[in-house]
């Protein structure tokens, strides 16, 4: 035991060696946990901001000038009054996202009890502008709209107060969401793709053949990959949390950073064997580059870091439960986002340490076999 472990020690110093060495895939490795971290919480943002809006107004009235006020930033520029014989080209070139319309006579018909109606024209290619930036028109519009006729009427008092809070994120900033996402998915391309390029790496410079005349065991040197790559990428999220998501992001992150880079270190334990599986079966570089696309895709898709498994078809759902992916992330939201500790997520924990020991048998069942291979 004592000899195998030094080996395995070893042989680890020897990956974080060849990955120091390996230049582009160590800025590969940095710009993910800083760059990409920034760029997905801030370029990526999941609320409006500075959203272009025309108006035009055939009213003219107190009520249509109300209404036009009413948009400013951050959320929207200011709006650009224009002609309805605009409208068309307007939209056609992409200039606004949205432009609402206000018919004439409308705050003569409102204050009639006729109910007019207002149109606003949205630029649907625009997807996130124009899902979020819709409600947010909508409630801009029935605020003005109340409280203008509000000043005529007698205000009628409804039964019931509806009080909202937000938990989790109190202000909806979208980079809350988008850095700390941003690392979970960090952890799982990463995973894969170090453990799986230092299989191949080895293949290409012709030092598995070494390796075969040493008296090193598949058990000795598969577990090698998986410690050095997964140091490497615990050290790298760990950083990026401290660094990238609470310094420059200034997010507050709710649970424990410690538990979740635990968590990180129980899951890399499989993602590493699926990537070293990868590994065995390419036979260059680029191969392995389009298995992770068909593998590392679906994953992080379809395991509730994009949408809500809830929001999937039953029979995906059911199937991505094999998959550690989709405890990870839940485990990782719970900490990360919701503050939870052990007592919330030990299933998690439980679940990813089991399929991740029966990825780590396939992979080095098939890893033995690849060695085998070669040795003949």
């Amino acid at each position: 035991m004592r000899r195998s472990a030094a080996n395995i020690a070893r042989l680890g110093i020897k990956e974080l060696r060849s990955l120091w060495h390996d230049k582009a895939l160590l800025v590969f490795v940095i710009w993910v946990f800083t760059g990409g971290v920034y760029v997905a919480a801030t370029a990526a943002a999941m609320d409006i901001n500075k959203a272009p809006i025309a108006i035009v107004d055939h009213d003219r009235s107190p009520l249509s000038d109300r209404i036009r006020t009413a948009f400013y930033p951050p959320y929207f520029l200011a709006p650009v009054p224009i002609d309805q014989t605009q409208v068309d080209q307007a939209m056609d070139t992409g200039r606004f996202t949205f432009v609402l319309e206000i018919p004439a006579g409308f705050e003569r018909d409102l204050l009639a009890d006729k109910q007019p109606s207002i149109q606003l024209n949205v630029d649907a290619t625009r997807m996130t502008q124009a899902f979020i930036g819709t409600s947010y028109i909508r409630n801009i519009l029935n605020g003005e709209i109340n409280s203008f006729v509000q000043g005529y009427r007698v205000e009628t008092r409804l039964p019931i107060a509806l009080t909202l809070r937000y938990e989790f994120n109190p202000n909806l900033e979208g980079k809350w969401f988008g850095g700390a996402m941003e690392i979970i998915n960090g952890v799982n391309l990463l995973a894969i793709i170090l453990a799986g390029a230092a299989i191949v790496r080895e293949r290409e410079h012709g030092t598995l053949e070494h390796l075969l005349v040493m008296p090193l065991t598949p058990f000795e040197i598969m577990s090698a990959k998986v410690w050095s790559n997964g140091l490497v990428i615990v050290l790298a999220a760990w950083f990026s949390i401290e660094i990238v998501v609470r310094g420059m992001l200034g997010v507050p992150i709710s649970g424990s950073v410690p538990l979740f880079l635990l968590g990180a270190t129980l899951y890399l334990f499989s993602a590493s064997s699926i990537g070293i599986f990868l590994g065995t079966v390419a036979r260059s570089m680029p191969q392995l580059g389009l298995l992770m696309i068909l593998v590392i895709l679906p994953l992080q898709l379809l395991s509730g870091a994009v949408t809500p498994r809830e929001s999937m078809p039953e029979l995906v759902s059911d199937i991505m439960l094999t998959a550690p992916t989709t405890h990870f992330v839940t485990l990782a939201q719970g900490i990360l986002y919701r503050g939870a500790g052990l007592d919330v997520v030990w299933p998690q924990f439980l679940v990813i340490t089991a399929i991740g020991i029966v990825f780590f048998m396939l992979a080095l069942a098939r890893f033995r076999k690849s060695i085998t291979l070669t040795s003949v």
